[in-house]
């Protein structure tokens, strides 16, 4: 049986496509969207020496900072409006849906609240938001001021104007992404994030070619590369499209003289239900608190914060703990957003709600227990796909020196982004068609009356 994307895929021809207007204007709006986010990443905030910030972050661009960099599509080096990215807002949300589950009143929103419930979680995501990037533009803003040579005029006004700008841009950006998921195609948020990535990624891999070029990589590691990003590719590929799909049944009901049910249909379950938000959300946690303790370890500091900078160290792509965390923190993540998007229980009672049964087990407790049992062991697997995706590149980076960011969480970003707006393309396409079949039915309709 073909799968949703592959019936959508045949469905889609450049005929339909010409004829989509509405998707046309949802296109050009994300794209307009993407041009607004990529200029303001070339903006700078002001009072910065750009040649001073250039050399002092080519010292840390090996580290958790390249990555955060390339996470926000340059904007880090050149210290512009959109230097925190959407960063701030993605660990709001993760606060936001921890509280959800075991804070009582917000775990009655999310489940009981419905679309009230759901607008009020999100308007608390805004609130954090703020304060999390007034935290970060500070801790960014004192620690530039107090690196020598960076800021020209370092002061209270440099603070406040740094703080205000970073602050305003995270918000504009969060904004941004409400727009372009409203009105434009795929998820706001993810697409920004896509945009930074692919923007620097030309960048990277010239940097690859050039490195090997003079010696400082072999040729030996950089066919290493090409094949390990071809290889994750097709893997991603691979399990972001597998499912295991349970056999739904209907039992026949009988009407007057007719008979109606009987059907059978699957319930399709993802062995990825997390998506790209685990090691999204992994990576934004790491970088909460190195990003200003990045900047801060330039800074001359008291005597009981030396171990600042040696924590700081331990945190950068390849080192052990950083390793460690990182795993960890993705397979927390994938565990804890699957039973965020995902419940037995209200699985159970609906399929029990419209007759429907998995044949061999027992309509509601055991359903749930049942698909229970089935969603943890697809977990698992997911939850090692995705760590092993995303650490070994950084165990190429710690085992042979291979500085390379292209690494499997931002292909795992990428591919997975690209596969969802795709999709989201291929819905609006099958709507638009739908729709034409329905009013060209109404018009025969019509004629023959």
């Amino acid at each position: 049986m073909a799968s949703a994307a592959e019936q959508l895929a045949a469905n889609m021809n450049f005929g339909a496509f010409a004829k989509a207007t509405e998707l046309h204007k949802r296109i050009w709006f994300t794209l307009l969207a993407m041009i607004v986010y990529r200029a303001g990443c070339y903006i700078p905030i002001p009072g910065i020496d750009a040649a001073a910030l250039q050399q002092a972050f080519q010292g840390q661009a090996q580290g958790i900072l390249g990555m955060f960099n390339m996470f926000s599509g340059g904007a880090v080096e050149r210290m512009a409006l959109f230097a925190l990215n959407v960063m701030p807002y993605i660990s709001a949300s993760i606060i936001v849906q921890l509280l959800g589950s075991v804070y009582p009143p917000w775990e009655k929103l999310r489940k009981e609240g419905g679309e009230a419930g759901r607008k009020q979680l999100n308007q608390y995501t805004r609130y954090l938001t703020v304060v999390l990037a007034l935290f970060q533009s500070f801790g960014i803003a004192m620690g530039l001021s107090q690196s020598p040579g960076l800021v020209e005029n370092p002061g209270l006004f440099f603070v406040v104007s740094t703080v205000v700008t970073l602050t305003g841009g995270t918000m504009f950006l969060m904004w941004l992404g409400e727009q372009i998921t409203s009105r434009g195609v795929g998820n706001g948020i993810s697409l920004i994030i896509f945009a930074g990535i692919v923007a620097v990624l030309p960048r990277y891999i010239a940097q690859a070619f050039e490195m090997a070029r003079t010696g400082a990589m072999s040729g030996g590691a950089l066919l290493m590369i090409a094949v390990l990003v071809i290889g994750v590719t097709v893997a991603i590929v691979f399990m972001e499209r597998s499912q295991r799909r349970l056999l739904v049944q209907y039992p026949k009901r009988q009407m007057g003289n007719r008979m109606f049910g009987g059907d059978t249909s699957f319930l399709p379950l993802k062995i990825n239900t997390a998506g790209v938000i685990p090691p999204i959300f992994a990576s934004s946690l790491l970088l909460l608190p190195t990003t200003v303790m990045g900047f801060a370890a330039q800074a001359n500091l008291p005597d009981y914060m030396q171990w600042l900078p040696g924590l700081t160290g331990q945190l950068q792509h390849g080192r052990p703990l950083f390793m460690v965390l990182y795993g960890a923190l993705i397979i927390f993540f994938c565990f804890f957003y699957t039973s965020i998007v995902f419940n037995p229980e209200d699985t159970a009672e609906n399929l029990r709600k419209y007759g429907g049964f998995l044949p061999g087990i027992r309509p509601g407790k055991r359903t749930a227990e049942y698909l229970d049992f089935v969603l943890t062991r697809l977990t698992v697997i997911g939850a090692a796909y995705i760590t092993l995706v995303c650490l070994l590149p950084e165990a190429m980076i710690g085992f042979y020196n291979v500085q390379f960011y292209m690494g499997g969480t931002s292909l795992l970003i990428v591919v997975s982004v690209t596969m969802d707006t795709v999709a989201q393309i291929q819905s609006h396409l099958l709507a638009h068609q739908y729709e034409g079949l329905i009013k060209k039915s109404k018009l025969r309709g019509g004629r023959q009356r």
